[in-house]
């Protein structure tokens, strides 16, 4: 019967975590379960030795097995309670507590197993003779022993395996916070970069087209309510993203005009409603936007791509001015984007830029 009770426990100790919050919700009925497939099991032992020993009842067998198993499972609820509390102990205490316990148990165990058999047989008008009751004690005490140990260990067992569990969820909710705490970090750096970026822009504005600078202060300013509502979460979707990256669009398009600036936006609906750290693509559409006018005298086209395939978010920002990176291509601004999707992902995101068809690609990918 121990035996049988290790494996039990052992089986649900080592359950996938998807598996244990339901074992938890509903452990009396898994609970009884398991007693009942080890008192059957038991059962079906001694009914084969008492058949090959002459016996005629055949539910006599049964009977002995399941009281036994009955009250050892309504015995090991208070011990698992018991053990709870003197695991603190020091070991001269716990060996007593222990011994006190066995004592305690085995009087128990055979006064409940006894009685059930006697209200039986009682019942059934046969007279039940189970023995001098020095022997059956000594008897019965030899098994007790090994249940009463195996029931101990197995319970430590599991104090220790919910305290290791306990540890490590506290472990994780820290790491999780540790990354949101230096996702927001990274995100705080991003508004001061794009606002005196902005600024700059609208100063070199004011002498040239007062109208079209007072339109970008406006447009500038609805822009700043946005990124400091998007700021209070760690992470939204790509298409409150969107919202972000298409007023900024337009702020930069005011500024160097829809000839010479020609901007382009393809994102699927499974895109669009991804998760990705917030403000994320604020600072390398502006590098684009930036870097490649500032380097082309033509017409400049940028375009924003964002597709979901097999549980991944791609993004590609391309624009095709210049085939090599300007001075901070790599520098802060792709720097910061690495550590904030290694912050938020680990090592399932991935950063890349390389030139394409005259200009360079930025591709991001990640967890959709």
């Amino acid at each position: 019967m121990a035996g049988s009770e290790g494996s039990v426990a052992a089986a649900a100790g080592m359950a996938p975590a998807s598996i244990w919050p339901m074992l938890k919700r509903h452990w009396p009925l898994f609970y009884a379960l398991a007693f009942a497939a080890i008192g059957l099991l038991h059962s079906l032992s001694a009914w084969q030795a008492y058949r090959r020993g002459g016996g005629r009842l055949h539910w006599e067998p049964f009977l002995w097995e399941f009281s036994s198993v009955f009250v050892v499972a309504l015995l090991a609820l208070p011990l698992y309670l018991a053990v709870q509390r003197i695991e603190a102990w020091r070991w001269p205490q716990q060996l007593l507590a222990h011994a006190t316990g066995f004592l305690l148990f085995t009087m128990l165990h055979v006064a409940g197993m006894y009685g059930i058999r006697f209200a039986v047989y009682a019942a059934t008008g046969l007279p039940y003779l189970p023995g001098r009751w020095h022997e059956v004690l000594l008897f019965e005490a030899g098994k007790d022993a090994v249940s009463y140990l195996t029931l101990t260990l197995l319970m430590h067992g599991l104090q220790v395996w919910r305290a290791a569990r306990a540890r490590r969820e506290a472990l994780e909710r820290l790491q999780r916070e540790l990354s949101e705490a230096q996702a927001a970090r990274l995100a705080d750096q991003v508004q001061p970069h794009f606002l005196f970026n902005t600024l700059n822009l609208i100063a070199s504005t004011v002498h040239e087209d007062a109208n079209k600078a007072d339109a970008l202060i406006c447009d500038l300013a609805a822009l700043l309510r946005q990124t400091t509502q998007a700021q209070t979460r760690v992470e939204h979707s790509l298409a409150d993203e969107l919202q972000l990256v298409q007023p900024f669009m337009r702020l930069m398009q005011a500024r160097f005009g829809s000839e010479r600036l020609q901007l382009h936006l393809d994102a699927s609906p499974e895109a669009l409603a991804a998760s990705l750290p917030a403000l994320l693509l604020l600072v390398p559409v502006e590098n684009a936007i930036k870097h490649d006018v500032a380097r082309h005298q033509g017409p400049v086209r940028v375009r924003l791509s964002a597709q979901c395939q097999a549980g991944r978010l791609h993004i590609q920002l391309d624009n095709n001015g210049v085939a090599e990176p300007g001075p901070s291509g790599d520098g802060s601004g792709l720097r910061n984007l690495r550590e904030r999707l290694r912050a938020r992902h680990g090592e399932a995101a991935r950063v890349e830029l390389q030139p394409f068809g005259g200009g360079m690609r930025l591709s991001l990918e990640m967890p959709a």
